[in-house]
């Protein structure tokens, strides 16, 4: 039950069933709800008119790297991908730019990408440790269980900052970029006000971390609360979805083609596609345009109504994975179940070749050098990287990573010995000193690193494809930039055996970018959606003997009520149709009060009862803002009719004062409840 609040007309208060309410006195501060009900696709609701925009703008904002692509809505085949960016890496792709921020000592935005690692490469060592360098911090919004508007990031040099402020940062800079872009394109100045704008996210991403982005996209001035249609969240394997449904046979590789694809064969190594599919996307990429069907591709001819298929997105730091039913002939998409996956991007094979040093040269020394050599820490894993990426099944040849001096001669002060001592006493076989001072590592070290990632995908697509609504799938589309890694790609050809055809798209590591775009351009295209979790909220019930708690009892006006009843919104795993509503209509408890706070509940499991059930919490408010629907003449009650859309890509709320038939301001608050 939720508590009573009537301060400043503001009340938060208990919930009593539609069914039968208990006549209100005046001054109750508690809140009635009328008639609740589920509706599909209400024609009646007011909807404000689409917006017209010149071009969408997609971002793809991603743990290890990102960048944005666009289209104009006059050419929406055509899809643009950003200017190249100045650095890059050796064997490292630079279509797109590190997810690597740089600030001033005083905290100033300086930098983003290439140019922020650059600059901080290049700064004295006594100077760099007062620079605020942050890189990988999009995981921070998936692993903080209390994310909010205060949680911090902690920068290279050990100094906190706050993640809203990084957040916005990041996206202040594409935009700038995009609009620049834009204007020197068209020859003339863009502004952001032309453009529909798309972040995408992972789809096992929760409610608060969603609203998050939101919050940074409007503290960095992308958009205004005002016009909040303007931006869209995109969710990343739907991304990938909607681009794969356009795909070219010349435009993508099967791995489990019994013919050549583009000149490869299945008998080859693995990872010869990729390496033929690399050179032809830099072939192609002067013209940073790419042509898409405006229909669906060619190997969806191939598909009949109510074919299955899954995308597993595997990027830098998390694999996301979602099934999809396709409908023809309109090409449109059903999630078929809830998007799942967890934090096993690419990044874990870094964390993994960290413990490696920490078990050669310590714990402590590793943890140091970190903070008193923060730009030689970032040149090793910079290095690591490039060889990471050569790692293969069947390579035989050893793999040297770099060890900058800076390494070398601070291990030498803090300990006394030298590295090579250190790796001869480690009694760790598998890793070498070469005197060309370079860690030389066989490939089976190399491939150990990958194990535990690769061991955590591999599982949980095995779960996966144990699910009844995860048979007869037809096609495994593989996107993401890990997606490029051999030793993955055979792992999940092993798990398979022969079960689904397994695709790759060229340039795997854009598909989601491109996607992003043609998910602004369509928002619809997606028509139904699995609820992650069961959302409710507690109300009370008439109380029935022999169902009902004695604890729960509240005498009442003479009437017996069940507390902390919970009333089901929508139930985890649920199919959720886009534009579908669920309805529900309340009273406020004084004709006086011109806020409604209502506390909202959720749970992964779907046999719900009570709001204090195990596994059921507090996940955010609905805060129903009565301000400007006075009334002249209040009626006795007063119904603010609710809408909560769970449909779309985050859960969204309208409301409307029956008396007045006007808007009624409404929001969901997932970071500050």
């Amino acid at each position: 039950m939720t508590e009573k609040e009537s301060v400043n007309n503001i009340g938060t208060a208990d919930l009593v069933s539609a069914y039968s309410s208990p006549a209100k006195s005046v001054g109750d501060p508690g809140i009635t709800p009328l008639s609740p009900s589920h509706s599909l696709k209400d024609s009646d609701q007011n909807v404000p008119a689409q917006q017209s925009y010149v071009v969408v703008v997609a971002i793809d904002f991603g743990t290890t790297s990102s960048g944005y692509a666009y289209s104009f809505t006059k050419e929406p085949e055509c899809i643009h991908i950003m200017r190249r960016w100045e650095g890059g890496d050796p064997g490292v792709s630079n279509q797109k730019t590190p997810t690597t921020i740089l600030l001033t000592p005083d905290g100033k935005f300086h930098s983003f990408g290439y140019a922020a690692r650059d600059f901080y490469h290049d700064l004295d060592p006594s100077d760099s440790k007062h620079w605020l360098y942050l890189e990988k911090f999009k995981m921070k919004l998936h692993t903080t269980s209390t994310l909010s508007t205060e949680t911090e990031l902690l920068a290279a040099n050990g100094k906190r900052v706050k993640a809203l402020d990084i957040f916005s940062y990041a996206l202040q800079f594409f935009k700038e970029q995009a609009l620049k872009e834009l204007s020197d394109q068209v020859g003339s100045e863009f502004h952001s006000s032309d453009v529909r704008w798309v972040i995408t996210v992972p789809a096992i991403w929760k409610q608060p971390a969603k609203q998050f982005m939101r919050q940074a996209a409007y503290k960095s001035g992308l958009v205004t609360p005002d016009n909040p249609e303007q931006l869209i969240i995109a969710l990343e394997p739907e991304a990938a979805s909607i681009y794969c449904m356009k795909l070219r046979l010349h435009q993508m590789i099967d791995l489990s083609s019994k013919t050549a694809f583009n000149g490869y064969s299945p008998t080859e190594t693995v990872g010869t596609g990729m390496t033929q599919a690399k050179e032809v996307v830099r072939r192609n990429r002067q013209s940073r345009t790419f042509l898409v069907e405006n229909v669906i591709g060619e190997l969806w001819s191939e598909l009949t109504e109510g074919d299955r298929y899954v995308v597993v997105d595997c990027g830098g730091g998390t694999v996301d994975l979602t099934v999809h039913q396709i409908r023809l002939p309109e090409g449109h998409l059903k999630e078929l179940y809830k998007a799942s996956g967890g934090p096993y991007g690419s990044i874990g094979v870094d964390y993994e070749f960290e413990k490696l040093l920490c078990k050669i040269f310590g714990v402590d020394f590793i943890d140091q050098f970190k903070i008193k050599r923060p730009a030689a820490w970032v040149d090793l894993m910079i290095a690591f990287e490039s060889r990471k990426r050569a790692a293969a099944p069947e390579r035989t040849n050893p793999l040297n990573i770099n060890l900058p001096f800076s390494f070398i001669d601070y291990y030498k002060k803090f300990r006394g010995h030298s590295v090579e001592h250190a790796l001869r006493k480690s009694n760790v076989d598998f890793v070498k000193w070469s005197s060309q001072g370079m860690l030389r590592m066989n490939p089976d070290a190399m491939n150990a690193l990958f194990k535990p990632t690769i061991d955590h995908i591999i599982q949980h697509l095995s779960d996966l494809f144990e699910k009844p609504e995860v048979s007869d799938i037809k096609f495994l589309f593989l996107v993401g930039g890990f997606s490029e890694s051999p030793l993955l790609q055979q792992a999940i050809q092993t798990m398979l055996g022969g079960r689904c055809r397994i695709i790759i798209p060229h340039d795997v590591g854009l598909t989601i970018l491109k996607g992003a775009v043609l998910f602004g351009l369509d928002p619809s295209v997606i028509k139904v959606r699995r609820s992650p979790l069961t959302y409710g909220v507690g109300v009370l019930n008439r109380y029935v003997e022999g169902k009902h708690p004695p604890e729960k009892m509240l005498l009442k006006d003479g009437t017996r009520w069940c507390t902390d009843v919970f009333d089901k919104f929508i139930s985890a795993d649920q199919s959720v149709a886009l534009g579908e509503m669920v309805k529900r209509s309340y009273t406020p408890a004084r004709p006086s009060q011109l806020v409604i706070v209502i506390n909202i509940y959720c749970s992964e499991i779907d046999d719900v009862t009570f709001i204090t059930d195990p596994g059921v919490k507090k996940c955010s408010t609905l805060r129903l803002d009565l301000t400007g629907t006075e009334l002249s003449s209040v009626p006795a009650r007063r119904e603010i009719q609710t809408r909560l859309q769970f449909g779309d890509t985050e859960i969204k709320a309208m409301a409307l004062d029956i008396a007045t038939s006007r808007c009624v301001k409404a929001g969901i608050d997932f970071l500050n409840y």
